[in-house]
């Protein structure tokens, strides 16, 4: 009885998170394997593994890809790094540090198309925007940024929205280095450089894995910001694989194909899943 009790009590929030996973999972698989198109509602004959193949050897899929694993691994490398940079430097005490830590942070909590359309229209604009400004004051041609490097723009705006996060979890991570070994490694003559690459480095590992592992996870399905900015262009320069499934699904109307699009998604974020869980596992030893 002490046993059913508690199990009894957590049934009904188990079963509604297992059929809010399992439904859309089970439906992504039926219309994986049937023909449907929306042009066509009436024919939903199967289709076995042609959904899958047509994806697969649609000439935006190996791009798609590319951008994809292009994307996460340059913004997770570039908030990382200037992650780590910034949170040492907003660690040390100054006046007005709440005060820094607060506007260092506030970019995560911009919505992600208000990010797009503010890096768009603001920032990135060849005629009116500030980087434009700059270029002019410099006697430089301002650079159409959406049009000449729209995966370097993508990549720099969502560097931009999920910087503060990993700067956060780092000046947190940061609280709980001893100070007292700092001070012996400085006393016994260590350069700043020894003392963060053996004592800062490792102190931050298992942060650094949980800010990769959560990136990871979001990042590989970005599709606001490429939706709002380039939309995928120009051609398939900056189409990733979400913004491929959107194509085939809201754009060509075939959701077979979408869903088989999906599931692949859902194959590569687990396959990634695997290793990332690994190596959080290890940091967390």
């Amino acid at each position: 009885m002490s046993r059913f009790l508690p199990r009894a009590l957590m049934a009904p929030a188990v079963v509604t998170l297992f059929l809010w996973m399992i439904v859309p999972l089970v439906m992504t698989i039926y219309f994986s394997t049937i023909h449907y198109n929306l042009m066509q509602p009436g024919e939903h004959g199967f289709a076995g593994l042609e959904n899958f193949h047509y994806f697969m050897t649609d000439p935006d899929f190996w791009p798609s890809v590319n951008h994809t694993l292009q994307l996460f691994a340059s913004v997770i490398a570039i908030t990382v790094v200037l992650g780590v940079g910034l949170a040492l430097l907003v660690n040390e005490p100054f006046p007005g540090q709440g005060l820094v830590r607060v506007l260092l942070i506030s970019p995560f909590f911009v919505m992600p198309t208000v990010n797009a359309l503010l890096w768009k229209h603001m920032m990135m604009n060849p005629i009116y925007g500030v980087l434009a400004h700059v270029w002019t004051f410099f006697g430089l041609t301002p650079i159409d940024w959406m049009t000449d490097f729209p995966m370097l723009s993508v990549i720099i705006m969502l560097s931009w929205q999920w910087l503060p996060f990993a700067c956060l979890i780092f000046i947190t991570s940061l609280q709980s280095l001893d100070r007292e070994q700092m001070e012996a490694a400085r006393m016994d003559g260590a350069t700043a450089l020894h003392q963060f690459w053996y004592l800062v480095l490792p102190h931050l590992g298992r942060a650094i894995a949980v800010v990769v592992m959560i990136e990871m996870i979001f990042l590989m399905s970005v599709f606001a910001e490429i939706y709002t900015t380039t939309s995928g262009g120009p051609g398939n320069e900056s189409t990733n694989l979400a913004f491929l499934i959107y194509k085939q699904a809201l754009m060509n109307f075939d959701v077979g194909v979408a869903s088989a699009g999906a599931l692949f998604a859902v194959v590569l974020a687990n396959i990634a899943a695997v290793f990332l869980i690994r190596m959080v596992g290890k940091n967390l030893d």
